[in-house]
């Protein structure tokens, strides 16, 4: 799948505060495994039991700051896209989340001001970093994802983006 595949989103969003952390994300009760479909089904359960019977493929999470604080497992990040999230937009992410959500694929935007309402629809250009609550009619700056970036995403994160460069001798 190329880079441009992933330039732009559009999805439900699924509102949160500040300080939602990975003990919320994905409860330490299910760290006995890191496969994305036992984790999905419990992404967000502490915080919002609905969520991972309602969330549906490609909605979008819309959150304050230092979204995913906390412990740095890399379960958190997993379940949400497992959950089938296809972007996190934030204030303000801790910088644990950040760096383990770019190495699994998990495309995210930090975006200062971002306002929603639960199930508002969002378009995040990715490319531009646009983004805007179709619902609302407002539209938020955020720091683009860069191409190379893109690509990762695109490959489904860090292992399979090497694993490409390698395989095409790059």
């Amino acid at each position: 799948m190329s880079a441009s595949a992933f330039e732009k989103i559009t999805g439900n969003a699924w509102v949160y505060g500040d300080n939602v952390d990975t003990d919320v994300i994905i409860p330490a009760r299910y760290l006995t495994t890191s496969a994305p479909d036992l984790l999905a089904p419990h992404c967000m359960e502490d915080i919002d039991p609905s969520f991972a019977a309602a969330v549906s493929r490609g909605d979008i999470i819309v959150a304050g700051n230092n979204f995913g604080c906390g412990s740095s497992r890399e379960h958190a990040p997993i379940a949400i896209k497992a959950a089938g999230v296809s972007c996190v937009i934030a204030e303000s992410f801790a910088r644990i989340f950040f760096r383990n959500a770019i190495n699994i694929g998990l495309p995210i935007l930090e975006c200062p001001g971002i306002k929603a309402g639960k199930g508002d629809k969002i378009d995040a250009d990715l490319k531009t970093g646009v983004i805007r609550n179709v619902t609302s009619g407002r539209t938020f700056p955020a720091s683009p994802i860069p191409e190379f970036l893109q690509s990762l995403f695109a490959a489904g994160g860090l292992v399979p983006y090497v694993k490409e460069r390698l395989g095409s001798g790059s």
